[in-house]
């Protein structure tokens, strides 16, 4: 009997790897399932940082993704920002558009979609189009929290597709933002990021307004640029433009997008992708203003301001207008377009709208919080009002 039993243990010994190794495998695969009246392709992705990517066209071990059909490219209104400026693309450090004209991008971010779900309507961004007269609308998508991405992938991507579907009627440009902030490095969801972006960019590929963020604010010690936050990009931008090869993508960088002098030391390879630089006019001053423009000037670096407050960075004190301004005047001396934060009525000094204001639009100016009433001057002075 106990001849037996050992003869049984070896045998699981020798079988338990391959046992293993053969679940793992099929537990490691990510699909979306589309609906049942939408064709889907499939696709996987080179990870361009592997040495197997590197050595050979083979695709290497990554998530096996079912994608949506494409959707047609719709019809502007030509009276609507991008029925004026179409496509987008960037050169040397900025934007221009259709007509190769520099083009700059205003507007404003919303709060965390999870939280803010209401402000993502028609009212609220033919306000923002045709009150406040921004062009540009960056929807904000926490990753890393029980009500964020990885706790409602199905709820908060049905909120993406209709924001992005909103911004479109209206005629605004929009940011799909991959909120990355408490998950600190962008590689901890890399998997669920290639799943997202994969899906997105394959239904709306033919779209010209579409603008990809890839990571919202690296943060934590160990995540530098060129063993972290570069990688993840690389491999993402990869993922994007195996389906949109036309898009601006733009790269978060380390220190809560502030380091953009490290990426511009050791830059991605690649057209239309820009860095995220983040402020908030209360705490970030002279010195990265000036590596700003050093980025700018020296590196050639294209900068897009993807997130900034007219307060601390805490976003909860020190609303500071003559900071905010000098930030406003050289953003606009370079070209650099920028979105504000937050669309919400949230009770912080960094929220556009007073608390408990509608989110339906049609805003009066006493409906604005002190940063609200800067930021909508400040676009209607941009576009000549």
């Amino acid at each position: 009997m106990l001849k037996d039993f050992k003869k049984y243990l070896f045998v699981l010994l020798i079988l338990c790897p391959f046992m293993v190794s053969c679940s793992m495998s099929t537990n490691n695969e990510i699909a979306s399932t589309p609906s049942s009246s939408t064709p889907s392709t499939a696709l996987e992705i080179v990870d361009p940082t592997t040495e197997e990517a590197s050595n050979s066209p083979t695709p290497v071990s990554t998530p096996s993704i079912s994608l949506p059909e494409p959707k047609p490219a719709p019809t502007f209104d030509p009276n609507t920002p991008v029925g004026m400026h179409g496509r987008l693309n960037v050169k040397e450090t900025y934007i221009v558009d259709e007509n190769q004209e520099p083009f700059q991008l205003r507007g404003v971010s919303t709060h965390g979609l999870q939280w803010f779900p209401a402000f993502v309507n028609e009212g609220c961004f033919n306000t923002l189009r045709d009150d406040w007269k921004a062009n540009v609308i960056r929807l904000a998508m926490y990753t890393d929290s029980d009500s964020g991405y990885l706790g409602n992938m199905n709820g908060l991507e049905t909120l993406m597709r209709e924001g992005i579907d909103l911004a479109t009627k209206a005629g605004l440009y929009v940011i799909v933002d991959w909120h990355c902030l408490s998950d600190g490095n962008p590689n901890a969801h890399k998997d669920e990021a290639i799943r997202f972006f994969s899906e997105i960019s394959a239904e709306y590929q033919n779209y010209p307004n579409i603008i990809y963020e890839l990571c919202n604010e690296p943060n934590g010690a160990d995540v530098t640029w060129d063993n972290e936050v570069k990688p993840y990009c690389e491999t993402l931008i990869a993922t994007i433009r195996a389906i949109d090869k036309q898009g601006i993508i733009i790269a978060g960088t380390p220190t809560w997008s502030q380091d953009i002098h490290l990426a511009a030391q050791n830059p991605l390879e690649g057209e239309n992708i820009m860095y995220a630089l983040h402020f908030y006019a209360d705490t970030h001053r002279d010195s990265l203003r000036q590596r700003l423009v050093d980025c700018i000037t020296k590196y050639k670096l294209p900068i897009f301001v993807s997130e900034f407050g007219t307060c601390d960075a805490s976003g909860n004190t020190g609303f500071n207008e003559e900071q905010s301004n000098i930030w406003m005047d050289l953003l606009n001396e370079h070209n650099v377009s920028w979105v504000n934060w937050s669309l919400c009525d949230k009770k912080e000094t960094a929220s556009l709208l007073k608390p408990l204001t509608t989110s339906r639009g049609n805003w009066t100016d006493d409906d604005l919080s002190e940063s609200g009433l800067f930021i909508k001057n400040r676009l209607l002075e941009a576009a000549g009002h």
